[in-house]
C-alpha cells in the first residue's frame, strides 16, 4: 500500500497488509519505544482481523474493503481529564473529511464518535488511553468498498454504495489527517478547554445527534428518552426529558426520530 500523502501529515506512518488491531499495536508500540512513537504517529491498514468497537463490540470487514486507521495523539500541555473531547473531535474530522468527497451529501456525527452519512454508519472510532494517561490512541474504521451484502447490519453503510468516490485510500486518509490535524493543533492551543470556541460550534454544528429524540443507554441497564439538545462545554450530550434534563458523559445513543 502506497501512502504518500498521509504520510506528509504525520509525522510518523507505518502501514501494514494486515493486522489484528491497529489500536493495539500503536498502544503497545507507543509504550515499547515511546522516543520513536512521538505526537502524531500514524498506523494504517486495509485488512484488520481483531478490530474493536465501543463497548467492546467486534469491527471486521473483508480484507481490502476498509480503511483501519489509528492515531497516537501526547498532547502533553493538556489535562487527561480533557481528553474525553478527543473522541469527538476524531469524528468531526473524519465526517468532515467524508464530507469532501461527496457532493451535496453531509457526513453527520452520532454522539460521541459514529460517523453517519443519512441514518446509516459508515465510520466508526475508538479511543484508547495510554496505560500512564499521557496519551490516547484514536483509532476508526471506514466502509469504503462493501457492497450492501457484505455488511453486518442493515444500518450499515459504504462509502461505495452511497456513491461517493475517494479516489484511493491515501486520498481519504489524507483527508482525514490533515482535518484531523487542524482541529488537533486548536485542542493543544486552547489547552483542552473547547467551551465556546470555534471548534466547540463545529461539533454541535456537525453532531447529528443534536435536535433528535434519542434513548439513552446507560451502565448498569438503566436508560431514559428525551431530545438531546447540545453538545456542552464539557463534550456532554446534554439530553432533555419531560422531567428532567441531563448531561451524558458515557452512555449509548439510539436515534428515534427528526423532530
Amino acid at each position: 500500500m502506497n501512502f504518500e500523502n498521509s504520510a506528509k501529515v504525520a509525522s510518523r506512518l507505518d502501514a501494514l497488509p494486515s493486522t489484528g488491531s491497529t489500536n493495539s499495536d500503536l498502544i503497545g508500540w507507543a509504550v515499547a519505544k515511546p522516543a520513536e512513537f512521538g505526537d502524531f504517529s500514524v498506523l494504517v491498514t486495509a485488512d484488520q482481523t481483531a478490530g474493536r468497537g465501543r463497548s467492546g463490540r467486534d469491527w471486521v470487514a473483508p480484507a481490502g474493503s476498509s480503511l483501519f486507521v489509528s492515531v497516537l495523539l501526547r498532547p502533553r500541555s493538556v489535562s487527561a481529564s480533557q481528553f474525553s473531547w478527543l473522541p469527538l473531535i476524531a469524528g468531526l474530522s473524519m465526517a468532515n473529511a467524508i464530507s469532501g468527497f461527496a457532493g451535496s451529501a453531509r457526513a453527520m456525527v452520532k454522539w460521541p464518535n459514529d460517523v453517519l452519512i443519512g441514518n446509516k454508519k459508515v465510520c466508526g472510532v475508538l479511543s484508547e488511553l495510554l496505560p500512564d494517561l499521557s496519551g490516547v490512541v484514536v483509532g476508526a474504521g471506514v466502509n469504503v468498498f462493501q457492497s450492501k451484502e457484505q455488511l453486518p447490519v442493515d444500518t450499515a453503510t459504504s462509502l461505495s454504495i452511497e456513491g461517493i468516490e475517494v479516489g484511493s485510500l491515501d486520498d481519504l486518509l489524507a483527508a482525514f489527517l490533515t482535518n484531523l490535524k487542524r482541529n488537533y493543533e486548536e485542542f493543544v492551543a486552547l489547552g483542552g478547554e473547547l467551551g465556546g470556541s470555534e471548534l466547540h460550534a463545529a461539533i454541535n454544528t456537525a453532531c447529528a445527534s443534536v435536535g433528535r429524540e434519542v434513548r439513552v443507554l446507560l451502565p448498569a441497564d438503566q436508560e431514559f428518552v428525551g431530545q438531546a439538545t447540545e453538545v456542552d462545554s464539557l463534550g456532554r450530550l446534554v439530553v432533555k426529558s419531560e422531567v428532567e434534563t441531563r448531561a451524558v458523559s458515557v452512555g449509548d445513543i439510539v436515534h428515534l426520530r427528526h423532530n
